[in-house]
């Protein structure tokens, strides 16, 4: 069975090629023309010669996502929607701001998860996805755009952590120089609370950001909006996040969507405060998207800046982010339920 080339990193491609009998420097050039010039086929390879193109067409295949659907919001986001080859559906968003283009990544078909308030894994889950079919969404979003991408964000369909081995490999094709080489510090992995891939994010090599989808400061209210807080509850997480940054120097940020009368209270402010301070972390708070469950609504603004300015006074530092591209369903899995609800399949 043909390998998919784009699942290799620079130093799996190169052993393989040097084991065929040519030169270093002809990954080099396979690797700029998949990630420099977005290569969908070997033929477009002009520099190699056409008798290794001929051996890489035998020993290997390039199928990439395709691009089923694309939408643009009247803020510049774009959502894009691709198709995999085995006909699921994923998302990805692009969000320009100023001189940044950052990108908004699935991981899985699906999710295993289950949060309410979140529309990724209402039609439950299907795969892990490949590292080519992760760091492939950058490839054909620069593509489509004829934009470098500066930021990325593990933040689209499914939980990163869920899916670790691929995710690490499309991290080191990310940031890798001969690949896509976008710093590590732009580069934000977020988890719902998986305390055994934070504790292998640390290992990684790559120093990316981290981020954690609290939505909860009490286990009760935690257990419900964040599901997997029944097998790895907060006292066991927050444990784990403080051994993070000590080991690592990185400030982990806190997700946090307000959601009126459930979780936007002084008290929730105050207790949120605290775990905060625990771990020195950054807050980031969003007003919910009201995309998953009936029943949840978003705090009004009032609430959500005296909730942030609580925080602020209690020493932590938070952001109010505002939500991009909800006329277009932004938010990862409506497109794909959306198109999904109207085939009748994935």
């Amino acid at each position: 069975m043909k390998r998919n080339i784009w699942d290799l990193s620079f130093e799996e491609l190169s052993a393989v090629i040097q084991e065929m009998g040519e030169p270093r420097h002809r990954t080099r050039q396979i690797f700029r023309w998949l990630y420099g010039k977005q290569a969908l086929s070997f033929a477009e390879m002009t520099d190699i010669p056409a008798k290794f193109i001929k051996i890489l067409e035998t020993e290997f295949n390039m199928d990439n996502i395709f691009e089923e659907d694309c939408v643009r919001s009247e803020d510049g986001t774009l959502k894009f929607l691709w198709k995999l080859k085995d006909g699921s559906r994923i998302e990805s968003v692009m969000i320009p701001s100023g001189n940044r283009r950052t990108v908004c990544l699935s991981t899985q078909v699906g999710c295993k998860f289950r949060c309410p308030f979140c529309a990724s894994g209402a039609s439950g889950f299907k795969r892990d996805l490949s590292p080519g079919e992760i760091s492939g969404q950058i490839v054909m979003i620069q593509k489509h755009i004829e934009e470098r991408i500066t930021n990325v964000v593990f933040m689209g369909m499914g939980e990163p952590l869920d899916n670790f081995p691929n995710l690490a490999r499309a991290i080191r094709i990310i940031n890798g120089e001969e690949g896509l080489s976008i710093a590590a510090r732009k580069i934000t992995v977020s988890t719902c609370g998986l305390v055994p891939g934070i504790e292998k994010l640390k290992n990684i090599g790559v120093q990316v950001e981290l981020s954690v989808s609290l939505h909860a400061s009490k286990d009760k209210l935690r257990d419900v909006l964040a599901p997997v807080n029944r097998k790895y509850p907060l006292p066991e997480l927050i444990s784990v996040l403080r051994d993070y940054f000590e080991d690592t120097g990185r400030i982990i940020t806190l997700e946090y969507a307000l959601i009126k009368g459930v979780n936007d209270s002084f008290a929730d402010a105050e207790n949120l405060a605290g775990i905060a301070k625990r771990i020195k972390a950054k807050v980031n708070l969003i007003r919910c998207n009201s995309s998953g469950a009936a029943g949840y609504e978003a705090s009004p603004e009032r609430t959500a800046e005296q909730f942030r300015k609580k925080l602020e006074t209690r020493g932590v530092r938070t952001t109010l982010r505002r939500s991009r591209g909800s006329d277009i369903a932004a938010a990862c899995g409506q497109l794909a339920a959306k198109k999904m609800s109207k085939n009748g399949s994935a």
